[in-house]
């Protein structure tokens, strides 16, 4: 091909024999919807934003010194939004995912908006019965209700935990109504203030896992100043290598067995926030096919 150099629309620009569908581990599916944003919008952009970042990712990695790359890593195409109900939107992601887990794939879903993650924990819910949740978030998202629908960005825990234990990381930001649920159920979310100074909460996290982990990052659990580009920036929240100590760790003590990494709503003058989850993606694949491999 003559002109410009041809680069492939997949994660990482991967060439062709490591991102076939047959022959990688892992799939990764875009899902640009955001119909239930309830602040500032874009996150339906997040997806291509993150697969173009990727582009100029290095795949070797620094921590772990292997490139998991190799394994196969296969982008799939965008997953159309549903024009109907957000109750469609999700039944048409959990369609999605549970016709790629019955293919033996491990699936990474880059949203998008928090919302379709009820989705993606049904479709593995049927494939790994005892499966918990760890979420990484600034929010609880566990209101009954939100703007008109129970299937609401603000409340897809709600719907996760009617489904599945779930451990939630980073928390600065609750309603009423949330913090009633939370005592009532005796839930014990690890807030921000409470973790800043401690050193041995990712233990703790861990700890209250199952031993088949789904990892749901909304990307507003971390810092704004590393990550301002999302709907909700909350001030304060995890740093880059505070996230990256509990993933680690939860991979060398848990099976990973899915993830997601959600709500970037890129900014076209910042492309950082846009690398930092290409790099998140990327970490926890490392992390997740290394973990996959030793079990």
């Amino acid at each position: 091909m003559s002109g410009p150099e041809y680069v492939p629309y997949n994660f990482g620009a991967l060439p062709e024999e490591h991102s076939q569908f047959e022959k990688g581990r892992l799939v990764i599916l875009p899902v640009p919807y955001d119909a239930t944003a309830s602040y500032r919008t874009g996150a339906k952009d997040g997806p291509q934003a993150i697969i173009n970042a990727s582009r100029n990712l290095e795949t070797f990695d620094e921590e772990l010194l292997c490139d998991v790359s190799t394994r196969g890593i296969h982008t799939l195409p965008e997953l159309m939004p549903e024009h109907g109900s957000p109750e469609q939107m999700i039944k048409r992601v959990e369609e999605a995912a549970g016709e790629i887990l019955k293919r033996g794939k491990m699936l990474a879903t880059l949203g998008g908006e928090h919302s379709i993650t009820l989705g993606l924990v049904r479709a593995h819910k049927e494939f790994f019965p005892q499966l918990s949740v760890l979420q990484i978030d600034a929010h609880l998202d566990l209101r009954h209700s939100y703007a008109g629908t129970i299937y609401s960005h603000a409340s897809v825990m709600r719907r996760v935990y009617e489904l599945s234990g779930i451990t939630q990381v980073g928390i600065r930001s609750f309603s009423e109504e949330e913090h009633s649920f939370v005592v009532e159920k005796g839930l014990k979310p690890f807030y921000q203030r409470n973790i800043n100074y401690r050193e041995d909460w990712p233990d703790e996290v861990i700890e209250r896992l199952s031993e088949e982990v789904y990892v749901t990052v909304d990307l507003d659990g971390f810092d704004p100043s590393v990550m301002p580009s999302v709907g909700t920036p909350e001030p304060g929240g995890l740093g880059w290598y505070e996230v990256l100590r509990l993933l680690r760790r939860l991979s060398e003590k848990r099976r990973i067995v899915g993830f997601d990494v959600m709500e970037l709503c890129p900014e076209p003058d910042n492309v950082a926030p846009d690398f930092l989850a290409a790099r998140l993606v990327y970490k926890l694949a490392t992390y997740t096919l290394i973990s996959d491999e030793q079990e």
